[in-house]
């Protein structure tokens, strides 16, 4: 009942306050504020909930996971128990807002971060974890969930911040994370740097590399041209080994060709 008074105590503040606002004074009305949790460092991962409009997740780097239920007045750690604090991205399953998929590592690259241990998954709304695999990815950049199946998921995997490893690029479960399979990958130097479903079409993933390093100095970064923007028109299948995907680089913004997810045993 308090939820439901306070939704419609809002709404009808911005209703008034748009009614009364002229063209171009929108910023008199609607103001950024902090609203928490109030900690140090950085934040990269924040999600809502669309069914549920009074809750919100947000992870700090290196600060766990927080949670809202009163559109961010107060905030409660819900990830403590684990043993990463290192998040870089979330994701709620937009069909059961219960599912919430969390990945490990920054997922960036600086100078100085902290690596994670992989992808967790909670089935009620945050208040127990289970760790579904991906350890050695150490960075995962971000995560996407099927708007209608929250079994089926992507995730962008960046690899180790300062070398070579194999277990990067894009990775598809069709079960909840039980298992994982590498549908995009070019070599061990090459990492996933963002994944997304195109919520209109699920069959449809885009999907960014990046091929880029940490130097044993600060600020030293060593960068290649081995990434690029992709996308899949078949949900990134690996049944067939020639797919339609598109890739956009640097060098050639508006070249098309056919390209190949990369399986474990097969080539780019």
């Amino acid at each position: 009942m308090r939820s439901v008074r306070n939704t419609i105590v809002i709404g009808f503040a911005t209703v008034l306050g748009l009614a009364q606002a002229r063209e171009g004074e929108f910023d008199s009305i609607l103001r950024w504020r902090n609203i928490g949790p109030y900690r140090g460092g950085r934040t990269r991962a924040i999600c809502g909930v669309p069914s549920q409009s009074n809750v919100f997740y947000m992870a700090p780097v290196n600060g766990g996971v927080f949670k809202s239920i009163d559109y961010g007045r107060t905030w409660q750690p819900i990830f403590d128990d684990q043993p990463t604090a290192s998040v870089g991205a979330l994701a709620v399953a937009p069909s059961n807002p219960n599912v919430i998929y969390v990945g490990s590592g920054e997922g960036l690259h600086r100078p100085d971060l902290s690596v994670g241990d992989g992808i967790y998954k909670s089935t009620d709304a945050g208040k127990t974890w289970t760790h579904l695999g991906l350890r050695d990815g150490q960075q995962i950049a971000q995560l996407a969930v099927d708007p209608k199946n929250p079994d089926r998921i992507f995730v962008a995997v960046a690899g180790h911040p300062y070398g070579p490893n194999e277990e990067r690029g894009v990775y598809r479960s069709l079960d909840g994370g039980k298992t994982f399979e590498k549908v995009l990958y070019r070599n061990e130097n090459v990492g996933a740097s963002d994944v997304l479903i195109d919520p209109g079409s699920p069959q449809i993933v885009y999907a960014a590399l990046w091929e880029s390093r940490e130097g044993p100095w600060e600020n030293g970064v060593f960068n290649g041209d081995g990434g690029g923007i992709f996308k899949s028109v078949d949900a990134g299948k690996t049944g067939r080994r020639r797919r339609n995907l598109e890739r956009h680089d640097r060098r050639s913004a508006a070249r098309t060709w056919n390209r190949r997810w990369r399986s474990p045993g097969g080539a780019v």
